[in-house]
């Protein structure tokens, strides 16, 4: 087992895919129609299924994404240090997204 991770942590890092994630263009993908396009009538899709869950997973998925990128969350580590006085946020808001993945997936349910 511990090979397998070995390999595959190995080739993660061989592909350079988290230096790709850390240099995507944000604003770049969301405006180019060769995402757009796609994002667009996937949503249009759901819409007309009336596939609630995929759209609110859809955009929490978008607004943890955006929220990671913003001055905030690029502050909880300085120097090496977490930054204790902004944790308590950041778990919050982790928690309310936990909660209502819960809530969609088990609670409501279809």
């Amino acid at each position: 087992m511990d090979n397998i991770l070995t390999t595959l942590l190995e080739f993660w890092q061989s592909t350079n895919i988290p230096e790709q994630l850390k240099n995507v263009d944000v604003r770049g993908a969301f405006t180019n129609p060769w995402v757009l396009v796609p994002l667009i009538a996937q949503v249009g899709w759901w819409i007309y299924k009336q596939e609630i869950n995929a759209i609110v997973f859809l955009i929490l998925g978008i607004g943890v994404w955006i929220f990671t990128g913003t001055p905030y969350a690029h502050g909880l580590v300085v120097d090496g240090n977490l930054q204790l006085g902004k944790v308590i946020p950041v778990a919050g808001l982790g928690l309310g997204v936990v909660m209502v993945v819960i809530y969609m997936i088990f609670i409501r349910g279809d």
